[in-house]
């Protein structure tokens, strides 16, 4: 979007964001998100608030990492024109590549100027994980069996820089909170484990609680680095293979997996989750996305 319409936008999203319902489009974003948004133009052009470019790259970032498609683009912009922050097209080139595989048109544009998308996101979209879910809370409904699956999740889920809530729904999808579960292809646990999958990731019982969820958590983590943050390609390739994901160039047309990927996406509403850029290399799927977005 050129940044001239932006401007014009900013008194109308001010004045709707209270009220408005939650876009139905994935790269939209929440209300939540539209309205830091807002206030990142009014901060980046200095319209009803003191002009402070530093701040608006801040907001921008915070709603870009909850997958917000205008802010992956408006940060972008702001690298792309060495605006408030110091010029880089790699990272805006990172960043225009999130919001054009959300449908982002002008992002896509923007990808064909700077160049292929770098590896990693700027500093920013990666927070520490000890600050990935400083308010989650285990339900105090649960039944006490959930609540010990909580609360082991709760304990080892940050030493492996994967959210909470992440694993949980994982866990309620694949095994209902039940520790002795096993399926007709003999995934077992808690996260149903395969055991080319609990051998890969060091589960020496995949029938233990904490053996299990450590075994799926690191799954989880390479995953997450493996799609550089995507949730939508992990929980596909959690559920039917990267392999498959890759072959697809995204999730695949199985029933089943979309399914397991959709019901998990509403419930959390993550687009995107911080992830190890060190840990593997990305897909190749992420560049022939990036490519075909150009």
């Amino acid at each position: 979007m050129e940044r001239r319409c932006l401007r014009a936008m900013v008194p109308a999203m001010f004045a709707c964001a209270a009220a408005a319902p939650p876009l139905a489009s994935a790269g939209q974003g929440a209300p939540a998100a539209r309205e830091l948004v807002a206030l990142a133009v009014a901060h980046e052009h200095g319209e009803g608030v003191a002009k402070n470019q530093a701040k608006a790259a801040a907001l921008y970032c915070e709603a870009a990492r909850a997958g917000d498609a205008e802010a992956q683009y408006g940060l972008g912009w702001m690298y792309a024109n060495g605006r408030g922050l110091a010029r880089d097209d790699a990272a805006a080139a990172a960043l225009f590549a999130l919001a054009a595989a959300q449908g982002h048109a002008h992002a896509e544009r923007m990808l064909a100027r700077v160049g292929p998308p770098a590896a990693t996101l700027p500093e920013c979209m990666r927070p520490e994980p000890a600050a990935l879910s400083p308010g989650f809370e285990i339900p105090a409904d649960w039944p006490p069996h959930k609540r010990r699956v909580a609360a082991l999740v709760q304990e080892l889920a940050p030493q492996y820089a994967v959210r909470p809530e992440l694993a949980l729904a994982v866990i309620r999808e694949e095994s209902n909170f039940d520790a002795r579960a096993r399926s007709h292809r003999n995934a077992q646990g808690l996260m149903q484990l395969i055991p080319e999958t609990a051998r890969r990731f060091g589960v020496r019982n995949a029938f233990d609680p904490k053996d299990n969820v450590r075994g799926g958590l690191a799954y989880l983590r390479w995953l997450l680095s493996y799609y550089r943050g995507r949730v939508s390609y992990a929980l596909a390739a959690y559920n039917a293979g990267e392999r498959v994901v890759d072959r697809f160039h995204g999730v695949p047309p199985y029933p089943e997996t979309q399914g397991y990927v959709r019901r998990i996406m509403s419930a959390l509403r993550m687009e995107h989750h911080p992830f190890d850029e060190e840990l593997v290399a990305p897909s190749p799927v992420l560049a022939a996305t990036a490519r075909s977005a150009r």
